[in-house]
């Protein structure tokens, strides 16, 4: 690798910004595979510690025994960016994924959701997760493992119900109404304003009226609990606000997957392509490995369950193009994320032509390929984007006595949850809510169900 970086790094940089990407420094640090899988496990070199990065741990490394994975890069936005190459990796290999990350650093630059992610948590998101573990290690070491785990698992069991909609720094809710503008009097009543009776104040004024909490269902849950669980201390607070703000980093990471990883894709393979200076043997491996990137999951005569994210975007990103020029496609990279992407890019030809299809899978195994309708197809993968692939769980009220009523869009999720899974989820909130929890939701029959935890709740 230090050959492929002293040698290609600075022409392909050189080469990539004449072609018009525009991208912050990137500090490359090759690293073992181990390293490598522990960042991909816990999304961050240095992140608070808990026991469900283990068990992600244990899962990646069954699957890359297995060969069913590996890992060549992994990259995180900023200024400036950063960006772990494994130490196995070949020159070859390492040659494109160099070009590979200058596409996601062009991409998390000039993207306005990865824009305003990074504007409001900051450009040096590695940093501050190593901060954020620190006070946890400090936490511990101050009230204990079992205490501070138990809010870990409330506060990471909601890591994806955050708001993107809303500011990462907001107030909380206005404690009083607003003042009600004075009226206009005019007409008939003007005339006749001092009658007898016409100036008596009402009988209550709004300043006694009782704000209601929230005023509208709040989805950011990790926000509104850090902020309103009545007997949450400060350092327990602290902690929600942190997974948050991490929450609020790789939002945009999730929310533009497609499309992020083909543009990358795009970009490595039309670089290695124009690179001149390349020497032959050099370039071949290194098309060989954007074959292996790029591939569809299925050989020719298998049937794929799942769509690789780099084939998918990588294809769309040739067509458009292709068809609309680079500067429309620049204008698109900027404004979309995938599901306005997929909608309206990824038609019925394309489709076909990709090999993408809606299977059904029957209860004795078999799976069966579904239809090519389009927009159902569209739906079929989008699905598990859709509010950072998690459930649509939002605040309906807050109690005269603390108790916290949840309720699940399942009219948007068009899904029900599974309730035992959904209860652990509700303890854990309630160790650090401390007064009763209620959820309003519908099975996985479509069944409405009332899941409640404590004691107070009728």
């Amino acid at each position: 690798m230090q050959r492929t970086a002293d040698t290609y790094r600075a022409p392909i940089e050189a080469m990539a910004r004449d072609l018009g990407l525009d991208f912050y420094e990137v500090d490359f640090e090759v690293v073992p595979p181990s390293f490598m899988m522990e960042v991909a496990v816990y999304g961050l070199p240095v992140r608070m510690p808990h026991w469900s990065f283990g068990v992600r741990y244990i899962y990646q490394l069954v699957q890359h025994r297995m060969g069913h994975s590996k890992i060549f890069e992994v990259v995180f936005p900023g200024n400036p960016g950063r960006a772990y190459l494994a130490n196995t990796n070949s020159v070859q290999e390492n040659t494109l994924v160099i070009a590979h990350v200058l596409g996601h650093a062009d991409f998390s630059k000039n993207n306005l959701l990865f824009k305003r992610a990074q504007e409001q948590v900051g450009f040096h998101v590695v940093e501050q997760a190593a901060t954020h573990a620190h006070q946890i290690e400090n936490a511990i070491a101050e009230y204990g493992q079992n205490r501070v785990e138990a809010v870990l698992d409330a506060a990471l069991a909601l890591e994806q119900h955050i708001d993107d909609h809303q500011r990462l720094t907001r107030p909380r809710y206005p404690e009083k109404p607003k003042a009600r503008e004075p009226r206009t009097i005019e007409g008939f009543r003007k005339r006749f304003e001092t009658l007898p009776g016409e100036d008596q104040p009402p009988a209550m004024g709004r300043e006694h009226a009782r704000v209601s909490i929230p005023p509208h269902p709040e989805s950011d849950l990790l926000w509104f609990i850090a902020h309103y669980a009545p007997e949450m201390e400060d350092w327990e607070r602290d902690i929600f606000l942190a997974v948050r703000e991490e929450s609020y980093y790789f939002h945009p990471v999730f929310a533009c997957h497609i499309m992020n990883e083909g543009w990358a894709s795009y970009w490595h393979a039309r670089l290695l392509r124009e690179a001149g200076f390349l020497p032959n043997h050099v370039y071949l491996d290194a098309l060989k490995a954007h074959s292996d990137v790029v591939r569809p999951f299925a050989g020719d005569r298998e049937i794929a369950l799942s769509v690789n994210p780099y084939h998918l975007g990588f294809a769309l990103w040739e067509k458009i193009i292709e068809d609309k020029g680079l500067d429309a496609a620049r204008r698109i990279m900027r404004e979309e994320d995938d599901c306005s992407f997929l909608h309206n890019y990824l038609d019925a030809e394309l489709a076909r032509e990709l090999g993408l299809f809606r299977f059904q899978a029957r209860r004795n195994g078999e799976i069966k390929v579904g239809d090519w309708d389009i927009d159902a197809l569209r739906e079929e993968l989008l699905a598990p984007r859709y509010h950072f692939g998690a459930p649509r769980i939002s605040v309906a009220s807050l109690g005269n006595d603390g108790s916290l009523e949840l309720t699940q869009d399942h009219g948007g999720d068009r899904r029900g949850l599974d309730i035992e899974h959904a209860r652990r989820v509700l303890e854990y909130i309630h160790r650090v809510w401390r007064r009763p929890v209620m959820m309003r939701t519908v099975d996985t029959r479509d069944r409405e169900t009332v899941i409640k935890v404590g004691t107070s709740l009728h």
